[in-house]
């Protein structure tokens, strides 16, 4: 079931359905602090203590003095030091991730209200000697030429 909703959390996430874009902008929009602070408040601090008290927002990689790893991220781009702030990366993939996500098992929900088309009528039908597929119309079959009774197979 896993792995059948993520194949289909794929294909969604790949499809251009202007619909489902709007709806995620106004899903995401709606979210956005919301899962933001859940996942710097709420997520983030225990995967932080577990991996030794990190602060993964703090996390960043000084491109001008590799030595100085000790100031906060908000000193570093204070003093103007060039930066490459990885943790806040990490906190958005995350924010990411989950708006996605909610957006995509809300876009299933609706889906599954709509009610679906009914079935084409059939234009085919079977040959009843070799089984082959032919025009509902027909009266003799192309691939073997047998008689057919007009509207059977």
């Amino acid at each position: 079931m896993l792995k059948g909703m993520l194949k289909e959390f794929k294909d969604f996430a790949l499809r251009g359905n202007v619909v489902d874009l709007a709806v995620g902008v106004i899903i995401g929009a709606a979210f956005g602090k919301i899962v933001s602070s859940a996942v710097s408040d709420l997520i983030m601090p225990p995967i932080g203590m577990l991996v030794g008290k990190m602060d993964f927002s703090n996390l960043y990689l000084n491109l001008q003095d590799f030595a100085d790893t000790e100031r906060s991220l908000q000193a570093v781009r204070d003093a103007k030091v060039p930066v490459v702030a990885y943790g806040l990366f990490l906190n958005n993939l995350i924010d990411f991730t989950i708006i996605a996500f909610v957006i995509f098992i809300t876009i299933k929900q609706i889906n599954r209200l709509k009610k679906a088309p009914p079935p084409a009528a059939p234009d085919k039908k079977d040959c009843p000697r070799c089984f082959s597929s032919i025009p509902l119309k027909a009266s003799r079959c192309p691939h073997c030429t047998s008689e057919l009774e007009p509207g059977k197979a």
